[in-house]
Protein backbone atom coordinates (compact mmCIF):
# COMPACT_ATOMS: atom_id res chain seq x y z
CA UNK A 1 0.00 0.00 0.00
CA UNK A 2 1.30 3.17 -0.79
CA UNK A 3 1.19 6.47 1.71
CA UNK A 4 -1.07 8.86 0.88
CA UNK A 5 1.29 11.74 1.89
CA UNK A 6 3.69 10.42 -0.85
CA UNK A 7 1.32 12.14 -3.29
CA UNK A 8 1.58 16.18 -4.26
CA UNK A 9 -1.33 16.18 -6.63
CA UNK A 10 -4.62 16.01 -4.89
CA UNK A 11 -8.47 16.57 -5.84
CA UNK A 12 -11.67 16.43 -4.30
CA UNK A 13 -15.07 15.78 -5.81
CA UNK A 14 -18.52 15.72 -4.30
CA UNK A 15 -19.79 12.38 -4.63
CA UNK A 16 -23.04 12.75 -6.23
CA UNK A 17 -26.48 10.96 -6.00
CA UNK A 18 -26.24 9.39 -9.09
CA UNK A 19 -22.81 7.97 -8.73
CA UNK A 20 -24.83 5.55 -6.48
CA UNK A 21 -25.71 1.95 -7.04
CA UNK A 22 -28.55 -0.14 -6.11
CA UNK A 23 -26.10 -1.30 -2.87
CA UNK A 24 -26.15 2.71 -1.90
CA UNK A 25 -22.54 3.20 -1.95
CA UNK A 26 -20.59 4.58 -5.14
CA UNK A 27 -20.32 2.46 -8.00
CA UNK A 28 -17.45 0.55 -9.42
CA UNK A 29 -17.77 2.76 -12.49
CA UNK A 30 -17.79 5.94 -10.47
CA UNK A 31 -14.47 5.16 -8.95
CA UNK A 32 -12.89 4.80 -12.71
CA UNK A 33 -14.53 8.10 -13.22
CA UNK A 34 -12.74 9.46 -10.27
CA UNK A 35 -9.65 7.83 -11.80
CA UNK A 36 -10.05 9.69 -14.87
CA UNK A 37 -10.25 13.10 -12.96
CA UNK A 38 -7.44 12.35 -10.64
CA UNK A 39 -5.68 11.48 -14.76
CA UNK A 40 -6.71 14.87 -16.01
CA UNK A 41 -5.72 17.19 -12.98
CA UNK A 42 -2.04 15.36 -13.49
CA UNK A 43 -1.79 16.40 -17.27
CA UNK A 44 -3.22 19.93 -16.28
CA UNK A 45 -0.26 19.77 -13.58
CA UNK A 46 1.56 18.79 -16.10
CA UNK A 47 1.63 20.66 -18.63
CA UNK A 48 0.38 18.00 -21.16
CA UNK A 49 -2.41 19.37 -22.05
CA UNK A 50 -1.52 22.12 -22.94
CA UNK A 51 1.34 20.19 -25.07
CA UNK A 52 -1.73 18.04 -26.89
CA UNK A 53 -3.41 21.41 -27.57
CA UNK A 54 -0.35 23.03 -29.55
CA UNK A 55 1.13 20.26 -30.97
CA UNK A 56 -1.85 17.32 -31.66
CA UNK A 57 0.39 15.11 -29.84
CA UNK A 58 0.01 14.32 -25.95
CA UNK A 59 -1.00 11.11 -24.21
CA UNK A 60 -3.19 7.99 -24.68
CA UNK A 61 -4.38 5.70 -21.87
CA UNK A 62 -3.97 2.09 -22.71
CA UNK A 63 -4.04 0.64 -19.21
CA UNK A 64 -5.93 1.15 -15.77
CA UNK A 65 -6.80 -0.75 -13.18
CA UNK A 66 -8.85 -0.27 -9.20
CA UNK A 67 -8.20 -2.40 -6.38
CA UNK A 68 -11.52 -1.56 -4.11
CA UNK A 69 -10.36 -1.55 -0.60
CA UNK A 70 -13.64 0.30 1.60
CA UNK A 71 -16.84 1.89 0.24
CA UNK A 72 -17.52 5.15 -0.31
CA UNK A 73 -21.26 6.67 0.35
CA UNK A 74 -23.22 9.53 -0.33
CA UNK A 75 -23.55 12.45 1.14
CA UNK A 76 -19.27 13.00 1.53
CA UNK A 77 -16.41 13.75 -0.70
CA UNK A 78 -13.72 11.58 -2.75
CA UNK A 79 -10.44 12.47 -2.72
CA UNK A 80 -8.65 11.44 -5.58
CA UNK A 81 -4.21 11.55 -4.79
CA UNK A 82 -2.18 10.99 -8.16
CA UNK A 83 1.75 10.57 -8.88
CA UNK A 84 4.52 9.13 -11.15
CA UNK A 85 4.46 5.46 -10.82
CA UNK A 86 7.25 5.24 -13.55
CA UNK A 87 9.05 6.16 -16.78
CA UNK A 88 10.33 4.24 -20.08
CA UNK A 89 10.56 5.06 -23.35
CA UNK A 90 7.56 6.02 -25.03
CA UNK A 91 5.11 5.34 -21.83
CA UNK A 92 5.00 6.38 -18.08
CA UNK A 93 2.40 5.01 -15.33
CA UNK A 94 0.21 6.58 -12.67
CA UNK A 95 -0.98 5.45 -9.40
CA UNK A 96 -3.72 6.97 -8.10
CA UNK A 97 -5.36 6.83 -3.95
CA UNK A 98 -9.11 7.63 -3.56
CA UNK A 99 -9.48 8.17 -0.14
CA UNK A 100 -13.12 9.39 1.95
CA UNK A 101 -13.11 12.76 3.66
CA UNK A 102 -12.18 10.30 6.90
CA UNK A 103 -8.65 9.93 4.79
CA UNK A 104 -9.48 5.94 4.72
CA UNK A 105 -8.24 4.41 1.29
CA UNK A 106 -11.12 3.26 -0.36
CA UNK A 107 -9.54 2.21 -3.72
CA UNK A 108 -6.01 1.99 -5.16
CA UNK A 109 -5.41 2.57 -9.21
CA UNK A 110 -2.84 2.26 -11.77
CA UNK A 111 -3.11 3.00 -15.48
CA UNK A 112 -0.13 3.10 -17.83
CA UNK A 113 0.06 5.32 -20.89
CA UNK A 114 2.13 6.14 -24.01
CA UNK A 115 2.88 9.46 -25.33
CA UNK A 116 1.49 9.41 -29.19
CA UNK A 117 0.95 11.57 -32.08
CA UNK A 118 -2.65 11.88 -32.95
CA UNK A 119 -2.11 13.03 -36.24
CA UNK A 120 0.47 10.38 -37.55
CA UNK A 121 -1.17 7.90 -35.30
CA UNK A 122 1.78 6.88 -33.61
CA UNK A 123 3.73 6.64 -30.51
CA UNK A 124 6.83 8.87 -29.61
CA UNK A 125 9.39 8.90 -27.08
CA UNK A 126 8.83 10.71 -23.66
CA UNK A 127 10.42 13.89 -24.46
CA UNK A 128 12.68 15.71 -21.93
CA UNK A 129 10.76 18.05 -21.15
CA UNK A 130 7.78 16.26 -19.54
CA UNK A 131 10.53 13.65 -17.89
CA UNK A 132 11.86 16.39 -16.02
CA UNK A 133 8.38 18.03 -15.72
CA UNK A 134 6.50 14.87 -14.03
CA UNK A 135 9.84 13.26 -11.81
CA UNK A 136 8.32 16.36 -9.80
CA UNK A 137 4.85 14.23 -9.04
Amino acid sequence: MTNSDDFKLSLKIRIDWSDLDMYEHVNNVSYMRYLQSGRVNFWEASGIHKFYRNSNQGTMLVSTKCDFKKSLYYPGDAIIKTGLDFIGNTSFGLKHVILNEQNELCAEGKDIVVCFDFENKTTFPVPDWLREKIVEF
